[in-house]
């Protein structure tokens, strides 16, 4: 805390706040006021004075004041008032009313008691090779070039030093009287928490301070003072010891959390090795360490082992069990290597990892019912000025309560822009029609894993991956027709390329024939295309009879229709699909490349006729608020109803494809915003099977049968709120380099937890959403369709109670499996310079609370009281 003193005048954090001062009694002269004009000279604007330096050289003293300056001849005095300046030499001043006494060399500096009683107009200098300070008042002789200071405050890493007198001598050491050090920024701090200096030396490699004492509250605790101090000042960070924090756990024990140890390396990396330790047997270790280059890239890692004891000692649940979990988060910055981009967000572990850490030190009940974890390492480089861009990705996906694990290492694409190849740069005139075609390419990769957690790192796994590439030409040309029509023509060539393919066969086993896969190591191509023609229009309807305060409405229709062609890849001369006959002698045909990344060219002809319809309605209503009685604001009523299916010419059977329909709206003024989608099949199914056939639904007396259903809507009460997070949200990502790993945690959660974010600026916010998704499934048991519906609703909210204390609450409920989810409790209190937050659970596996005091600074994150009980059952 010490070592801030030695920026003591330098990075000065202006005083701005109007409070009442009372000139230090040191300064007896009293502000002249403009009253009398005998013996003055009465200047305006600026002006200036030739001096001999040391060495005998003129110098220029640059005078400026905005109001008046007046020279008392007399005594060689001069008075500078409102907005006055002083410069010479590297020696800057500015302040409300300055005083140049050119009989002692000696400049004062002040503010003035303004209108209203308020000390305004402080004097803030710049010494030669230092950054400005803000004072109460200046005294400096720019002969001798030593500065006596009054009311000075300094701003180090969060935290404030104050000081009623500084003195700054000819050797550059400064000696302090009646010091302050403090979380707070007033000059008159109200909730302080601080370290009262009566005296101290400050020199460069070296603070002496005297006696010295706590103060909390402004209760001054002298029984716990020294009487004495030597810190040598360091210019570098340094290592040193974790303090840890203390508790109880009703199933764990008692704790000790997060003892450790800080490790610096250099200005651009350092780490934080932590422990916590349960007394019934629980422990957990974790490093953590971040890294930064300016203005190139920063990130951080982690890497946390526990061992965890479940259950009951003595009884069959009662076991140990170990788990892991490894983070890495990369960024870097666009203008440190333009046109090539890195980032990376890993997040690995075993299955339990989130269930038994969230619970641990860093205590976040909403963290344990995650279940998923997933990772991106990403490379991008852009070519031949931007017309050809590569990506490189690595990535997992790994499901905690199934063990299914996804990984893709790596997935590659190189795309290409579209161009025209029969157009010329030298064209004059519009564009023929063959000038129009465009043409395209893209290349993907793949190399993915699908297995569990449990089994991923064995030998054997190396020869489950499954890779491919593929390789997409598209060819289009649009063009207007008679007008009103878009006309639309493609041709689509697409080829993949394998390592594997598939071949099924029977073996002779003791109970009778059994199919069995192989899997053919060896390259593979697969070839496909397609052509597709169309037209589209749009319609568009108005109706302008006034209903109430509707004046208008519009409605869009646009239709399209459109003729696809694609040959019958199954055909033997393709040589992609073979004949198999299973061990029930059923008949079937198969593609060998079935289990590939890219799929599989398609088997039947098609020769379709594509159609879908799009529609968008929406009204124009009187607005009230309009005073002039003219305003009218457009509301939309239904946004992307679109209707689309196909009907295959070519196909014996089943011609008609499922009708999907899909659309949205919102309602009270864009607060509610309600999704829907879903499909119709317009054929009867096999009542013992629940396989299509081919059969009309409406021979059964239905037009169609719905087979699934979605309905979604989130609204927010206050959309204000939703704003001013992302504007939050952005402006931390814009400072992330400077973040601390607070900060940086405090941001990952804001971003994708609402509730996360506490703004004491929005009084109240209510939202919430709810989504509900219907299909029917047939069931082999009961032999006929069933339907099966989930339903469920999530609400989260806050409000302020005071302009300083804030509620948060969030909470959900699933109408089927009839349970609520984990619904949480949080009150802040804004202290200020300090934060007190209150976290609680009430009901649930995660019942519990805890109670946190911190002070704002950075570098005061350890300095906090906590207190918490969890009631969690391992």
């Amino acid at each position: 805390m010490f070592v801030g003193l030695s920026v003591l005048h330098a990075q000065v954090r202006p005083n701005t706040n109007n409070q009442n001062v009372t000139i230090d009694s040191l300064q007896r002269d009293t502000i002249p006021t403009d009253t009398s004009k005998n013996n003055f000279k009465d200047v305006n604007g600026q002006d200036t004075v030739h001096m001999n330096n040391e060495g005998g050289l003129e110098t220029v003293v640059t005078i400026t004041a905005n109001d008046s300056s007046w020279n008392e001849v007399s005594k060689n005095i001069l008075h500078l008032y409102k907005g006055a300046k002083v410069k010479y030499e590297g020696f800057e001043l500015a302040a409300d009313y300055i005083r140049l006494d050119r009989n002692t060399n000696v400049l004062f500096a002040t503010g003035v008691i303004d209108h209203n009683g308020k000390y305004v107009g402080r004097p803030v200098v710049i010494m030669p090779g230092e950054s400005p300070i803000a004072v109460d008042s200046l005294l400096y002789n720019y002969k001798t070039q030593v500065p006596k200071t009054f009311g000075v405050m300094t701003e180090v890493d969060g935290g404030y030093i104050q000081a009623r007198e500084v003195r700054k001598n000819i050797y550059d050491e400064m000696s302090l009287y009646q010091g302050l050090y403090s979380t707070c920024n007033l000059p008159y701090p109200h909730t302080h928490f601080g370290i009262q200096i009566t005296k101290g030396v400050i020199t460069q490699k070296q603070i002496i301070a005297g006696p010295s004492y706590l103060v909390v509250e402004n209760i001054p605790i002298k029984f716990l003072a020294i009487p004495f101090g030597f810190f040598p000042k360091q210019d570098k960070k340094s290592s040193g010891f974790l303090f840890p924090s203390f508790g109880e756990d009703a199933a764990r024990g008692f704790a000790m959390r997060d003892l450790g140890w800080y490790l610096t390396f250099n200005d651009y990396w350092d780490s934080e090795i932590r422990g916590t330790l349960y007394s019934k047997g629980t422990w957990e270790a974790n490093i953590r360490t971040q890294y930064l280059v300016n203005y190139k890239f920063n990130g951080n890692f982690a890497l946390q082992y526990g061992s965890y004891v479940q259950g009951v000692e003595g009884t069959d649940s009662f076991g140990r069990e170990k788990n892991f979990r490894f983070t890495w988060n990369h960024s870097q910055r666009q203008e440190a290597n333009p046109g090539t981009s890195f980032s990376a967000s890993v997040n690995f572990g075993s299955r339990n990892a989130y269930r038994n850490a969230a619970t641990t030190g860093q205590y976040n009940p909403m963290e344990a019912i995650n279940n998923r974890m997933g990772s991106s390492i990403a490379y991008g480089k852009v070519f031949a000025d931007g017309k050809v861009n590569f990506t490189a990705n690595m990535s997992h996906d790994q499901n905690l309560s199934t063990g299914d694990l996804t990984l893709d290492l790596p997935t590659i694409s190189l795309n290409v822009a579209t161009f025209n190849p029969f157009d010329s740069k030298d064209r004059i005139g519009e564009q023929k029609w063959y000038q129009r075609i465009t043409v395209g390419y893209s290349l993907q990769g793949q190399n993915r894993i699908q297995t569990k957690d449990s089994l991923l790192f064995r030998k054997e796994s190396i020869r489950d991956f499954t890779n491919g590439i593929q390789h997409n030409i598209p060819v289009s040309l649009s063009l207007n027709v008679m007008k009103y029509f878009q006309f639309n023509t493609s041709f689509n060539y697409t080829e993949r390329w394998y390592l594997q393919s598939v071949r099924n066969r029977l073996t002779n086993e003791p109970y009778g024939f059994k199919a069995v896969k192989d899997t053919l190591q060896g390259f593979k191509r697969a070839y496909d295309y397609s052509v597709s023609t169309g037209l589209s229009t749009k319609i568009y309807g108005q109706m302008n009879r006034k209903i109430g305060k509707v004046e208008a409405m519009r409605h869009t229709i646009t239709p399209s229709i459109n003729v696809n062609y694609r040959p019958d890849f199954s055909d033997p001369r393709y040589n992609f699909y073979r004949d198999f006959t299973d061990e029930n002698g059923v008949y079937k045909r198969y593609s060998i490349f079935e289990n590939g990344v890219y799929g599989t060219p398609g088997a039947g002809k098609s020769f379709g006729i594509g159609f879908s319809v799009d529609n968008n309605l929406e009204a124009k209503i009187r607005n009230d608020k309009d005073t002039t009685g003219t305003g009218v604001k457009k509301v939309p009523i239904i946004q992307g109803l679109t209707f689309s299916g196909n009907y295959n010419v070519a196909a014996d059977s089943l011609k008609l494809s499922q009708i999907s329909f899909s659309g949205r709206t919102a309602l009270f003024d864009k607060k509610v915003n309600v999704n829907f989608n879903g499909s119709f099949d317009p054929y009867s199914y096999d009542r013992y099977t629940g396989t299509r056939i081919d059969r009309f639904a409406i021979k059964d007396g239905k037009l169609a049968r719905l087979t699934n259903f979605g309905l979604s809507f989130d609204y927010s009460l206050n959309p204000k709120a939703n704003e001013n997070r992302s504007e939050n949200i952005d402006s931390l990502r814009s400072s992330m380099p400077n973040l601390t790993p607070e900060q940086a945690q405090a941001l990952a959660r804001i971003s994708t937890d609402p509730n996360a974010f506490v703004d004491f600026n929005i009084p109240w916010n209510l939202a919430g959403s709810f989504s509900m998704n219907y299909n029917q499934v047939f069931s082999r048991e009961k032999m006929q369709m069933e339907t099966r519906i989930t339903s469920t609703v999530n609400v989260h909210g806050d409000f302020n109670v005071t302009p300083k204390w804030k509620v948060q609450f969030n909470t959900g409920y699933d109408f089927v499996q009839k349970e609520a989810s984990m619904s949480q409790i949080s009150i802040y209190r804004d202290l200020h310079c300090w934060d007190m937050s209150v976290g609680w659970v009430p009901f649930g596996r995660y019942k519990s609370y805890n109670i946190t005091i911190r002070a704002k600074a950075s570098i005061l994150q350890d300095l906090k009281l906590t207190k918490r009980q969890s009631h969690f059952t391992y």
